[in-house]
C-alpha cells in the first residue's frame, strides 16, 4: 500500500518537516547522531541534516527512499537513507543520540511494542527517543492518520513501556497540520520525548 502511494508524481506528506521538529528544535545539535524510521520520502531527515546532524532514515518503500535521495540532493545534504522493513532490519544497538518516529501508526499495539523496544535498544545511553503522532481523537477529526484507534497512542501508552526513563515530554493537543495533500487540517496530535538512562 505505501509503495503505491509513495510511487505517485509528488511528494505525498510535502517536503517540509513534521512541525514537531520545529517545535522542540533545542532537543537536536549540530553533530549528533539520529535515526528517523518509517522516514517515508525524506522530509524530516533533509532538514536535520540542514542543522547539521547525522541521520539515517530507515524506510520500506523504494519509491519514497529514491524521493528522499532526490531531496537531499537538491538540498545539498547527505542523509543516509536505508531501505528496509523496519522488522527485518539489523537494528544497531546503543548506536544514537536521537532515536526518532514521527507518526509510523501502521501497526498496532504488539507490533508497536517491538517496535518501541528496538528503539530503546537503537538509542545510547543518555540518548533521547522522541516519537509523534495521532490520538484516538483524530478519528472524529478524519483528517488523517490510521482509521484504527488501536494504532494510536496515548499518554498511558508510553508509561509501562519506558519506566526508569527521564520524560521531559509528553503532551496531547489539538493542532493544524499542513503536511502536502495527506496530513491537511485539525487533528489531534501527542508528543513524547524521554531521555534514557545511562
Amino acid at each position: 500500500m505505501w509503495e503505491e502511494r509513495f510511487a505517485q508524481e509528488g511528494y505525498l506528506f510535502g517536503t517540509e518537516p513534521v512541525p514537531f521538529l520545529l517545535k522542540h528544535d533545542a532537543f537536536f545539535q549540530a553533530g549528533q547522531s539520529v535515526l528517523s524510521i518509517a522516514e517515508g520520502e525524506g522530509r524530516n531527515g533533509v532538514h536535520l541534516a540542514k542543522k547539521g546532524l547525522n541521520v539515517t532514515g530507515v524506510e520500506f518503500a523504494p519509491s519514497a527512499v529514491a524521493k528522499a535521495e532526490k531531496l537531499a540532493r537538491g538540498n545539498n545534504v547527505t542523509p543516509r537513507f536505508i531501505q528496509s522493513d523496519l522488522f527485518d532490519w539489523d537494528w544497531p544497538k546503543d548506536a544514537f543520540d536521537i532515536t526518532l518516529g514521527l507518526f509510523f501508526q501502521f501497526v498496532g499495539p504488539a507490533e508497536r511494542d517491538i517496535l518501541w523496544s528496538k528503539m530503546r535498544d537503537a538509542t545510547r545511553p543518555d540518548g533521547l527517543i522522541m516519537i509523534h503522532g495521532y490520538t484516538p481523537k483524530q478519528l472524529e477529526f478524519g483528517t488523517g492518520g490510521p482509521p484504527l484507534a488501536q494504532n494510536m497512542y496515548t499518554s498511558a501508552d508510553f508509561e509501562g513501556d519506558f519506566i526508569g526513563y527521564d520524560v521531559l515530554v509528553c503532551e496531547e493537543y489539538d493542532a493544524e497540520q499542513r503536511s502536502g495533500s495527506a496530513h491537511v487540517g485539525m487533528s489531534a496530535l501527542i508528543d513524547f520525548i524521554a531521555r534514557k538512562p545511562v
